[in-house]
């Protein structure tokens, strides 16, 4: 974890802001992309009931776990 203090001072509180909103802006728009895309995948479009099938439920928690490792980027 970086210490305030390690910032470079061109770094202002406006800036930080806007970093912290572009990332806010990326995690929902990630988290929409994988519900639409596992949810149109492994749930049934006729619903039977409120609560999944096991078998659904296994395909969300492997396609979520496949978009997560497909959407990793590694930064240095």
């Amino acid at each position: 974890m970086m210490a305030a203090n390690n910032l470079p001072r061109e770094v202002d509180a406006e800036q930080i802001f806007g970093m912290a909103e572009k990332e806010m802006e990326y995690r929902v728009e990630f988290f929409n992309k994988l519900t639409h895309t596992c949810f149109n995948k492994c749930v049934e479009k006729k619903y039977k009931e409120g609560e999944l099938y096991m078998g659904e439920n296994t395909c969300i928690d492997r396609c979520v776990s496949k978009y997560q490792q497909g959407c990793l980027v590694i930064v240095d």
